[in-house]
């Protein structure tokens, strides 16, 4: 198994902003056959080193991460997010 986990800083940190960002996060459920599970979640503290937004997903093998990236519905999600965020980082591992 595959844990994949990203977190986003956005441009525009308002809540109208982050909650249109997760609302586009979470539509990849169900429409990515790779995706085992997703849960996408708002930082609640606020703090100056924190991140707005984190992703955290669930893939059976290294070989259905490798097809989450190239998928088209994924590639939409990459658009918005390279429109809207300042940064990222991701870390991905098994278990």
């Amino acid at each position: 198994m595959i844990k994949h986990i990203v977190l986003f800083k956005l441009k525009d940190a308002s809540p109208e902003s982050i909650g249109r960002t997760v609302e586009v996060l979470r539509g990849l459920q169900g429409k990515v056959e790779q995706l085992r599970s997703l849960e996408v979640g708002t930082d609640v503290i606020r703090s100056p080193r924190s991140y707005d937004i984190a992703l955290i997903a669930t893939f059976d093998s290294l070989a259905d991460l490798e097809g989450y990236q190239v998928h088209p519905e994924h590639k939409k999600v990459i658009e918005h997010m390279n429109e809207v965020r300042e940064s990222q980082v991701a870390v991905d591992f098994e278990f």
